[in-house]
């Protein structure tokens, strides 16, 4: 009887609550408190440097640094975010010099200004905290996968200030199609207490207001239909870029302190040429100015061309928040020129760019809930559905799976679609 009981569902369901609630509060303790002091760091140096703009050419001798960083702990080959996705979908482990490595490396590339984002970095972080918190508690495999993503909702959500989002966000991303509610209990509350934990070390949430919102009629829904259709065209050029970018850069300089001397000069030239830092950095002045209709018709590209730079030369950081601003610029443009409201169009654009990208459909319409406090919702809604499904099979992410098809309820075969 006592057996029973114990296999009981409900009694099962208990002790899963139980034992996750008290791991959640350990890894969103943790989480908070690295994500907090992980976010005091890039504010001041990223201070340090926007009151010294000649700061920007000490971006070849942090690139050296990096470089050099990785190669003594014998990390040259670590994939950063694409090893800890792939530690969930497959059975990469998740280094342990990932953590403290990535954090230096994060501060280092702010510190000389390039044009990466930090939640890259808090996946990584999150990931190494909820691996090391694995193998203490000695979790077996399916539950190690677990623990790792409760840490990426804990430190994503206390650099972000989006804990919903970025629960669902650190599920949904591993494979297109699948979603590992095994973890939802425990991201959800990691990423609440995380998100807690930061704030009273000082830490902002991210957030915009929309100007305006008009009502949802035909001429509207029709613009930004056109809108979604576009974000999904730059959500391609977007990953081709980067990916491309750092491809032809190992192929055409091996060698990686070559490779990272290079592109930060030619991030730092480019940068004394245009006369301006706004393309420096993880690119929030940008959404600024879009959502207030003050972006440059070329800054979307121009931000574009300055992130490709800096993920060719191995700088860290990540890609969401360059994103963000890429696709906020791009709609501000598309917005001054269909009269379209500029403020509503950025905020679209950033989130549509943002779907069509990582194919987080879900996490990217929570996001927009969380960010803009639930503004235009049904606008929101229309950009990453359509961004999402006509993005293709592209991903800043190598290692995400497509594990179905974003057009036929049926399972994908990734031969087929040319994905590797």
């Amino acid at each position: 009887m006592r057996k029973d009981l114990k296999n009981h569902p409900v009694a099962q369901s208990a002790r899963y609550l139980v034992c996750w609630t008290v791991f959640a509060l350990l890894a969103g303790g943790l989480g908070g408190l690295i994500g907090g002091a992980f976010g005091w760091c890039i504010r001041q140096v990223t201070g340090l440097r926007t009151a010294r703009p000649w700061m920007v050419f000490l971006l070849p001798v942090c690139g050296l640094l990096i470089v050099f960083f990785y190669r003594i702990t014998h990390e040259e080959k670590n994939r950063g975010t694409n090893m800890v996705l792939a530690s969930i979908s497959a059975k990469d482990q998740v280094t342990k010099p990932t953590g403290p490595l990535i954090f230096i490396s994060t501060i280092l590339s702010h510190l000389g200004g390039a044009s990466v984002g930090r939640e890259g970095a808090a996946l990584q972080l999150g990931g190494w905290l909820g691996a090391r918190l694995g193998e203490l508690l000695k979790l077996d495999e399916k539950n190690a996968r677990s623990a790792i993503m409760c840490g990426m909702a804990a430190v994503f959500a206390a650099l972000f200030g989006t804990p919903v989002a970025a629960a669902v966000f650190c599920i949904e991303v591993i494979s297109v199609g699948v979603f590992y509610y095994a973890a939802l209990v425990p991201c959800v509350f990691s990423a609440f207490v995380g998100a807690g934990v930061a704030r009273l070390l000082g830490g902002e949430a991210e957030g915009w207001t929309i100007l305006s919102v008009p009502e949802m009629d035909v001429k509207n829904l029709l613009w930004i239909i056109l809108l979604g259709l576009l974000c999904a065209g730059l959500a391609i050029l977007l990953v081709v870029m980067l990916h491309g970018a750092e491809k032809y850069a190992k192929k055409w300089l091996p060698n990686p302190y070559l490779r990272a001397a290079g592109a930060g000069l030619l991030f730092a030239g480019l940068t004394f040429l245009l006369g301006t830092q706004r393309f420096t950095g993880a690119g929030t002045v940008l959404i600024d100015e879009a959502m207030s209709g003050q972006a440059d018709p070329t800054a979307f590209l121009l931000k574009l061309l300055f992130t490709a730079i800096a993920i060719a030369g191995g700088f860290r950081g990540g890609e969401i928040v360059p994103t963000l601003s890429i696709g906020a610029c791009f709609g501000a443009l598309f917005g001054s020129l269909t009269g379209f409201p500029v403020s509503l169009s950025a905020a679209c654009g950033m989130i549509a760019l943002f779907a069509g990208a990582t194919n987080c459909p879900v996490a990217s319409l929570l996001i927009a809930m969380e960010m803009f406090r639930g503004q235009g919702l049904p606008y929101f809604a229309v950009t990453v559905a359509l961004s999402f499904v006509l993005s293709g099979y592209y991903s800043l992410y190598g290692t995400q799976r497509f594990a179905y098809s974003k057009l036929k309820m049926e399972t994908l075969d990734t031969r087929e679609h040319g994905i590797e």
